[in-house]
């Protein structure tokens, strides 16, 4: 797992379920008073937009969303805000709904509904652990006319936890408020200085220091199914012990049924597999496993919750389940004796080919249950992830990936995996990485939320042996939401590869929504990499230790050049916190690296807090069809690498024509700013963009 740098935050608080309640949670004057509040009709949204803002784009799962600041609510609706450390920052669309005990958030259904996932926060315990809460789901007519639910005829009382939330201070983070820094000797913006070093020493950091990974979520079954037009209602009840009750969103779905065993296969039930969770199963899987592979049958994994607490490991195997909200694979993380070859000091519950040392495990298909994991901290030699190794032509299919550290780790050389129709959420780690040397390979029309890393990434990082390039893989038809640290989607080096048709929303901090960066030991990007007809939405996040905003796509040269073809086609950038597009090499290697071949054409920026472009590496870059609009500052911000020469900037734009639009400043790509004028403001004034519409 790769390493990180220091990680500055901006306003530390005292007490994670008090001062957070005060501070993240208040209205303000420029806030949205909830008293009475309700919604003028029910509103589906796609990454808290317009289903008709991304149409094409993302995943298609059969999930409904609804935003909780669009339901009928008496809670308070958190102020927007693009703040790290902040319940609205980590938040779909920067809002949500905090309920005291006794208020509600009421959601009326807009398709058939029998399954819902709650996304919400409640406060950590003082010490750090979590808590667990209630929150009382009803479902029913709208009696009242008010569509909040009052008449709900069924009701049931889940528990909410925050055993898997909250991370505090430097990478790679800690689950104690209390705890001072990690790195003494690292810089902090703080006190702008290197703690260890300083001298007189800077006061005491605040704690809890840097808190983030607020959200969670939970899948809850309903009674039947519910027709269009009757509410879900959820209630923080009134005798709740947790001072607030954060709801983020609700995702609506119809699920069908539990699927019957298939023909030509063994159930793991037969080998004594525990459905009800009690026993551990693990066992009984291995067994399942070798009788399928023996007689060329599937192993079937029926509605259950079988306990698995290690590794199952997979080669030439189907398992196939009754649907992931039915059959259910749940472990205990596990503390091991001595640590593992690898390194891992636990293991716990997942699904590992052979890795690629061993000879890779080939022919493999995991589809329709769910992995349920017991990640609470982040461990980076820990092999605690719940699909990993290396399957060469294998598919991952329908499943449902929650509390693990990374979702999907593939390490190669390894060839010829498809992951689809999957949801990954609340990792510690990224969703899916494809690590070195996987190739032709593809992550289709799944899921991926609230991360604490990239959700997607490929990473080239060099073996020293052969083959270590991912190379030909594509990223297609994704949907990547709130990732609490780092990019939506990452390629860091590698040769021919795509990343397209996706839809990535509100990363938090040292982030993007798309990212090509020379670093981390990448090899050098080759061939071309891709970027075609994604939509990023309130992308570019603010980074923390150059004190500048990020872009909505963002190109690093970090330990070497980028010289393949970078080709930025159809994409859509909205409502972008800073910068739709940075292009950047590290102040040290400024001189040393430049950024060239980069082609954008047929894009749409609409909204940017401070520039369409901004330029800090030497280089170039071609623009054709760009179109922008809600432009917060001049349109190219073009530093260069801060020479400031008679001859003027170090990076020259090209422009190819039909590049219209612009903004408070005038038109975004204006004649004289060509090719190369210095137009350098470190650190210009935002002007916060407005929500997209449609051209």
């Amino acid at each position: 797992m790769r390493t990180r740098y220091s990680f500055p935050r901006r306003r530390p608080f005292a007490r994670a379920a008090f001062v957070l309640a005060a501070a993240a949670l208040a209205t303000t004057a420029s806030g949205i008073s909830s008293a009475g509040f309700a919604q003028a009709a029910p509103r589906e949204t796609i990454a808290a937009i317009s289903p008709s803002l991304v149409a094409g784009r993302g995943a298609e799962l059969g999930i409904v969303e609804q935003e909780a600041e669009n339901a009928a609510t008496n809670g308070t609706i958190l102020p927007f805000s693009t703040s790290a450390y902040t319940l609205a920052g980590e938040a779909s669309g920067r809002q949500a709904v905090s309920l005291a005990p006794g208020q509600y958030v009421a959601f009326t259904l807009t398709r058939p509904a029998n399954a819902i996932t709650i996304r919400y926060s409640i406060p950590d315990a003082p010490t750090g652990g979590g808590i667990d809460a209630p929150l009382t789901v009803g479902v029913g007519e709208n009696r009242d006319g008010n569509a909040n639910g009052q008449g709900n005829a069924q009701q049931k009382t889940i528990t909410l936890t925050s055993k898997y939330s909250y991370l505090y201070n430097q990478y790679p983070f800690t689950n104690d408020p209390t705890a001072g820094l990690l790195h003494p000797d690292w810089w902090i913006t703080e006190c702008s200085c290197v703690p260890a070093y300083t001298f007189p020493p800077p006061p005491p950091i605040t704690k809890p220091f840097r808190p983030m990974h607020f959200y969670d979520e939970q899948r809850v079954l309903l009674h039947h199914t519910y027709k269009p037009g009757e509410v879900v209602r959820l209630t923080a009840p009134a005798r709740s012990n947790a001072a607030w009750t954060v709801i983020d969103l609700v995702d609506f779905q119809d699920v069908a049924r539990p699927a019957r065993q298939p023909d030509n296969s063994v159930s793991v039930t037969d080998f004594g597999a525990d459905p009800r969770g009690i026993r551990d199963s693990a066992d009984a899987f291995d067994l399942a496993i070798r009788e399928a592979k023996d007689s060329g049958e599937t192993v079937f994994v029926p509605a259950g919750t079988f306990q698995v607490n290690r590794h199952i490991l997979v080669d030439d195997v189907t398992v196939e389940g009754a649907g992931s909200w039915w059959s259910i694979v749940k472990g205990h993380q596990v503390t091991l004796g001595t640590p593992a070859p690898d390194g891992s000091v636990h293991t716990g519950v997942g699904f590992y080919g052979k890795y690629a040392a061993d000879g890779s495990s080939h022919n493999v298909k995991l589809s329709n249950f769910a992995i349920e994991g017991d990640v609470r901290e982040r461990i980076d030699t820990d092999q605690v992830n719940g699909v990993g190794g290396a399957l060469n032509d294998s598919t991952i299919d329908g499943l449902y990936i929650h509390h693990t550290k990374v979702g999907v780790w593939l390490d190669g050389p390894m060839n010829n995996v498809t992951v689809k129709n999957t949801v990954i959420a609340d990792q510690i780690a990224d969703g899916i990485n494809f690590h070195q040397g996987v190739t032709n390979s593809t992550v289709l029309n799944s899921l991926i939320r609230n991360t604490a890393d990239d959700g997607l990434a490929m990473w080239s990082q060099v073996g020293g042996q052969p083959g270590i390039e991912d190379a030909h893989n594509v990223f297609d038809h994704n949907t990547v939401q709130i990732p609490s640290l780092a990019n939506g989607i990452a390629i860091y080096g590698g040769r021919d590869n795509t990343v397209s048709n996706n839809i990535v929303a509100d990363p938090v901090r040292e982030g993007s929504g798309l990212h090509a960066g020379s670093r981390f030991g990448s090899t050098p990007f080759a061939g071309y990499l891709r970027f075609t007809n994604n939509t990023t939405v309130r992308a570019g996040s603010f980074e923390l230790n150059w004190h500048i905003g990020l872009g909505a796509i963002w190109l690093f040269a970090l330990e070497g050049s980028l010289t393949a073809s970078i080709e930025v086609t159809g994409d859509n950038f909205l409502q972008n916190t800073y910068n739709a597009i940075l292009i950047v090499s590290d102040w040290p290697v400024k001189d040393l690296y430049r950024i060239t071949n980069v082609h954008f054409q047929d894009i749409h920026v609409d909204g940017t807090g401070t520039s369409v472009v901004s330029a800090r590496a030497a280089g170039s870059a071609a623009f054709k069809n760009v179109v922008a609009r809600n432009v917060g500052a001049v349109g190219i911000n073009n530093c260069g690498s801060f020479h400031f020469t008679p001859a003027r900037s170090e990076f020259s734009v090209i422009d190819l024509g039909g590049n219209t639009g612009g903004g408070t400043t005038g038109p975004w790509l204006a004649p004289w700013e060509l090719p190369n004028t210095i137009t350098c403001n470190d650190r210009p004034p935002v002007v916060p963009p407005p929500p997209p519409s449609g051209w």
